[in-house]
């Protein structure tokens, strides 16, 4: 194993684009000029995952996660840093230069890419027995065949076969470098009680299952032979890697066309899903033989709010599956069911007919699911009462869990014609429904509560972790905050803030001791600032950042911002000429001439100053947000994200005042908080120590001068402060 070189990472970092890194796990759409969606680390119905491109970050305001690129792919994909970058890597075609690991560097990999990469190694094992060895060729090649499917889905979906023996894999595996341990905690081998280990997957085709990055998390097996003793199916366990609660076959060959259709058709198995993509009709993914989950449709949600079911005639198999079209509604998605014809399943479905026409059925016969529930319930109950009664408490219970209300009401009037019953009393069950539920949830959540509350008691025997782990976990946390001890903490918040937002940028001219004049950015007021009086940050995740911002200043800013203006100073040049030339070709008479050069000048000159401010505002924040240091990386992130922006109404018709603007202001007096701070700070100290001073006069008489120069200097600090009209936030 390798590490990285920091050319390669930097080459990653400038390449990866947020919003192009982002739509291959969430839908976005604009708005204004960033992006939002549903956030993939929690269940919500109202986007609140946003997205900015100048930035190159995102965040969700919700549950607070987010992060550049790099950050976005470790916490969607559960990797660690250099996983993060090899999958940015591959995804823009970067090669990766790398060196070699020390064996410390090499004993700290983490488990997961050590999982994901025996995986990998399997797949392609699996992968070479069906086309080059003479079992896979005549068992496993040949079924797929007989099954109607092709070469170019065997290799899109990567499809395999296990050898019939033993420990096939094993060996294999144990050649290459990899070891028992991982095959056996990704599944792939199998310790018996007596001592002895065999390969899980053996006489078997392979169905490797992805996630959305293209990770193989677990393997699906199918087995050939007719002896029903042995289980037709069988599939990796959970592990650390793979939750199949949580994953959906197909999605990583799916999510293009689902996010170009903005539908996703719901299949059951994996012949289902490839026969289907054979077809044609790629926004096809499956639940891999399970009922469907909630942590499944949450995915789906992620691309598009439209599914459409599909059955087979199977009337016991489709009740048994109604569950999930309730689970489908709760979670907001809109929902068409398809019956196929008797005797079909979408395998055979898709296998039997052209490409049109699937696709034309699939139009033409999708329905509306209160529809299709109420037939299904229904049927049979004309002539016993209870049974009909049942079947129309079921459907109400399925509006119940719909969250829109106007969705809910036409569902109801639907119901209503369908069933020559009152709109009003479906609509007074349908709201007993949801009152009930939502009880239901409430002593859930209580219990819930209750069971953390007593974890929580339970772990306060445990040791208190050394001052060097307390402080990797505030990193890993990626919170920001100090704990309730440290009361400098949001005032040394609030200035970091300002150094990472706007930290090139300038803010006032300063005059040294000669007389001489010079400008000086924020985060050169700052320093200035805080070393006229000594001060530094005491809290250690914000001091780090700040040695990180400033290091960042003095290491790179001057060639930045000289390629940024070459960059811009030729985008005006190109614009000058393309735009004089349009005014030659156009113009009427020399005034119009003089007047739209007079125009085309000031445009350009704007674009060239707007640019040099953009590239100098985000400079900080793009490169810190994706520093490889855990706790610098999180904290600028949390530091740099806004909740709310300036209505386009506000800043088209009035010139509102931002905090850009007040930055001359805001600055000094952050500064002067801290110093404030400090000194009330210390004077409580003092206090204290007064309080214990008994007889000892002298110790008396010190402390009390100490006090009267603090108060002095706190009076001082006043006269600048006055009434002040930004606090920092106590977090």
């Amino acid at each position: 194993m390798a590490r990285i070189d920091d050319a390669t990472v930097r080459k990653i970092n400038d390449t990866a684009d947020i919003v192009e890194v982002v739509s291959d796990y969430v839908r976005l759409k604009k708005r204004g000029s960033g992006y939002i969606g549903l956030c993939p680390f929690h269940n919500e119905r109202t986007p609140s995952f946003s997205v900015s491109k100048s930035r190159n970050f995102c965040k969700c305001f919700s549950c607070g996660k987010g992060g550049s690129p790099v950050g976005f792919i470790m916490e969607v994909e559960q990797v660690d840093y250099p996983g993060a970058l090899r999958i940015l890597a591959r995804k823009y075609g970067i090669t990766i230069e790398e060196r070699e690991l020390t064996d410390e560097e090499r004993h700290e990999a983490s488990e997961r890419e050590s999982m994901l990469a025996v995986n990998d190694f399997a797949m392609r094992w699996f992968e070479r027995n069906i086309q080059q060895t003479q079992e896979g060729r005549d068992i496993g090649l040949a079924y797929f065949r007989q099954r109607g499917i092709d070469e170019r889905m065997i290799e899109r979906f990567h499809l395999g076969y296990s050898l019939d023996r033993r420990d096939a894999l094993r060996t294999e595996a144990l050649r290459a470098g990899y070891t028992d341990e991982f095959l056996e905690k990704t599944g792939l081998i199998i310790r018996h009680e007596g001592g002895g280990i065999s390969d899980r997957f053996r006489a078997r085709v392979i169905y490797p299952i992805f996630t959305l990055s293209g990770k193989v998390v677990g393997f699906g097996g199918r087995t050939l032979r007719s002896d029903k003793t042995m289980a037709k199916y069988v599939n990796s366990p959970e592990s650390v890697i793979y939750h199949k609660s949580t994953e959906l076959y197909g999605l990583y060959q799916a999510k293009p066309s689902i996010v170009r259709k903005d539908k996703c058709i719901l299949v059951e198995g994996y012949m289902d899903v490839i026969s289907m993509h054979q077809a044609g009709i790629e926004n096809v993914v499956a639940s891999s033989g399970t009922s469907l989950t909630e942590g499944q449709i949450r995915l789906i949600h992620r691309f598009t709010e439209n599914v459409t079911v599909i059955y087979d005639s199977d009337p016991a198999g489709i009740k048994a599956s109604l569950r999930g079209i309730d689970l489908l509604l709760a979670e907001g998605l809109m929902v068409k069911v398809l019956l196929l014809p008797d005797g079909d399943d979408p395998d055979s479905f898709a296998q039997s007919h052209p490409s049109s026409e699937v696709e034309r059925y699939i139009e033409e016969n999708e329905g509306d699911f209160v529809k299709f529930k109420t037939d299904i319930l229904m049927k049979d109950t004309d002539r016993d009462p209870i049974a009909r009664s049942r079947a129309m408490t079921e459907i109400v219970r399925t509006i119940a869990v719909i969250p829109e209300m106007m969705l809910r009401t036409t569902y109801i009037a639907e119901c209503s014609r369908r069933f020559g019953i009152s709109e009003e009393l479906l609509t007074l069950q349908v709201r007993r429904e949801m009152a009930a539920r939502a009880e239901r949830q409430a002593t859930e959540d209580r219990a819930r509560q209750a069971r953390r509350s007593w974890e929580e008691q339970s772990s306060t025997a445990a040791a208190t972790p050394a001052p060097d782990v307390a402080r990797q976990a505030a990193g890993n946390a990626a919170v920001a905050q100090a704990s309730p001890a440290n009361r400098l903490a949001p005032y040394e918040r609030e200035i970091l803030r300002y150094v990472l937002r706007y930290g090139p940028l300038y803010l006032a001219d300063m005059t040294d001791d000669q007389g001489h004049t010079y400008p000086m950015n924020v985060i050169e007021v700052v320093a200035s600032l805080l070393e006229q009086d000594m001060l530094q940050f005491s809290y250690p995740p914000y001091a780090d950042t700040y040695a990180a911002a400033r290091s960042l200043m003095a290491r790179a800013w001057p060639d930045y911002i000289a390629r940024q203006r070459q960059r811009l100073e030729q985008a005006r040049d190109e614009r000058l000429e393309a735009g004089r030339e349009e005014i030659r070709r156009t113009a009427m008479d020399m005034a119009e001439i003089e007047r739209r050069e007079q125009e085309l000048q000031q445009s350009v000159t704007s674009m060239v100053d707007e640019g040099m401010e953009e590239a100098s505002r985000t400079f900080i924040s793009r490169e810190l947000g994706v520093d490889s240091d855990d706790t610098v990386r999180k904290v600028t992130l949390s530091l740099v994200s806004e909740r709310h922006k300036l209505s386009k109404i506000h800043s088209k018709f009035s010139r509102v005042e931002t905090e850009r603007d007040k930055l001359i202001e805001l600055v000094p007096m952050a500064i002067y908080n801290l110093k404030e701070a400090i000194i009330e700070q210390r004077l409580a100290a003092l206090r204290e120590e007064l309080r214990h001073c008994g007889s000892d006069p002298e110790a008396c008489t010190r402390i009390l001068s100490d006090m009267g120069q603090l108060n002095e200097s706190k009076k001082s600090l006043a006269a600048y402060l006055g009434e002040r009209t930004i606090t920092p936030r106590r977090h």
